[in-house]
């Protein structure tokens, strides 16, 4: 029988401190495998701009991590997809030694990404024919915002199996940042797949799932788990047996030389930022709301002067440290707010913004010391929210600058869109007209802004 080894990544998040461990448990997997064929695959978020060595570099030192280990292939998650530029997603995999399987997200030409090949198969030394296909979560409100064609699976994964079966594929490979129940419906639908490296909603499979005899694996996040998969093919090039299971990075040796690398990519990342000045501000700007210059009315001015807004709404959990007075640097600003967050104008009837201003009080206590997670946010609770040019009186009176609201006229309220994902806030989904204005994340806005109103 032939025998694959597959050991697998996902959902890294630009976690360096577990980068040694997993450099060692791959290179000692790659050494000691008695299989006949040995595969690496990455499963997208492998990056993320929190990390200030991510930022600094633009995600090229987890590329040039990634090519150290020798990947096979990997695909890509959303926050390569939407935490970078269409133009720093371009170029984004120039230097890499793997080839990004992506058959999704294309060009408003119709021609596919050019980093990414829609497929690839790998004949092995048995003469195996291997299909490996990739796809990332269709983010079909973001993504046209970027400039890109991001298309569903429903509509793209039954043009790439024919192919695979057109080249006579003998296994396939299915990269998925797609998340749990999406890979769960491909099983259910495409047996053909043998199995469904998953990724995307941070799940972790310690001995796989096995649905509709499709091999489902999983390996959590951040590099907390490294993920092994054994297949054996009988003599036609068939599956016959599959297994996985997931190690934990802590139970993994640690070295002494370790702290000190993990601590080199924060120092270096920190480094590049700290040499950008962006402005230089007469006061501390404080995190502290009862403080004489808080941090957060500075940043809903800059808010609603970026959208061209009536009024605005930011959330003090944001602002995660206080900018101290004089020569404010990148750094200061990513330290501050790492949040992949964006500035979104939220277009809404007299009668909605009302609506919308009942559920932010009705919210309001509970989101205080809510511990918030995803979707963008990189701090640790909601906080408290905080209007700009919103009032609201004992008997629930909205004043929008002072003017009580009309409620048939129009009115551009500047939030986040984090506040379209989290299901607080349910009349933006509903009635917003929204703009969510990328590619910025808010500590480009509130830097723009600071540059052009403390100049250096």
């Amino acid at each position: 029988m032939e025998t694959i080894k597959i050991v697998h990544t996902n959902d890294l998040h630009s976690h360096f401190e577990n980068f040694p461990k997993l450099s060692r448990f791959i290179k000692k997997s790659r050494k000691n495998s008695t299989a006949d064929e040995f595969f690496l695959f990455d499963i997208g978020d492998a990056e993320d701009r929190a990390h200030p060595l991510t930022e600094a570099t633009d995600g090229q030192a987890n590329i040039k991590w990634m090519n150290e280990q020798h990947y096979d292939a990997a695909t890509i998650g959303n926050n390569e997809g939407l935490g970078n530029s269409h133009d720093q997603l371009n170029h984004l995999y120039d230097k890499a030694n793997f080839p990004v399987i992506l058959g999704n997200l294309y060009e408003k030409d119709g021609k596919l990404a050019e980093f990414a090949d829609e497929y690839k198969q790998i004949t092995t030394k048995k003469g195996t024919k291997i299909g490996i296909i990739g796809f990332t979560a269709p983010y079909i409100l973001t993504y046209p915002l970027m400039h890109w064609d991001i298309r569903l699976i429903q509509n793209e994964l039954p043009k790439v199996l024919q192919k695979m079966k057109d080249l006579q594929s003998d296994v396939i490979i299915l990269l998925s940042h797609l998340g749990v129940s999406m890979d769960r419906l491909i099983a259910k639908q495409y047996p053909e797949i043998d199995v469904i490296l998953g990724a995307h909603t941070h799940h972790l499979f310690p001995k796989g799932e096995m649905d509709n005899g499709v091999l489902l694996t999983a390996a959590g996040k951040w590099g907390q788990n490294i993920g092994t998969i054994d297949l054996k093919l009988d003599d036609n090039g068939k599956v016959v047996e599959k297994s996985a299971y997931t190690t934990a990075t802590a139970d993994l040796k640690e070295k002494k030389k370790d702290q000190k690398w993990i601590a080199g990519q924060l120092n270096t990342g920190n480094e590049i930022l700290e040499a950008e000045k962006v402005a230089k501000i007469p006061n501390t700007l404080s995190t502290n709301l009862e403080s004489e210059h808080p941090f957060i009315q500075e940043a809903l001015k800059a808010t609603q002067e970026y959208a061209g807004a009536d009024a605005a709404v930011l959330s003090s959990g944001l602002f995660l440290h206080d900018l101290p007075k004089g020569e404010v640097t990148e750094k200061d600003l990513h330290e501050a707010l790492p949040h992949a967050i964006h500035v979104m104008k939220t277009t809404l009837s007299g009668d909605n913004v009302w609506r919308l201003v009942m559920e932010m009080e009705k919210n309001r206590a509970f989101l205080r010391r809510h511990l918030q997670k995803g979707m963008g946010f990189r701090g640790k609770i909601f906080g408290e929210l905080v209007y700009r040019g919103i009032t609201v009186d004992g008997k629930r009176n909205v004043y929008i600058n002072g003017d009580q609201l009309e409620m048939d006229k129009q009115y551009k309220i500047a939030l986040l869109d984090h506040y379209l994902f989290v299901p607080f806030f349910p009349t933006i989904e509903i009635v917003g007209d929204n703009q969510i204005m990328y590619p910025k994340f808010i500590r480009n806005v509130f830097g723009d802004y600071l540059r052009k109103k403390y100049p250096i």
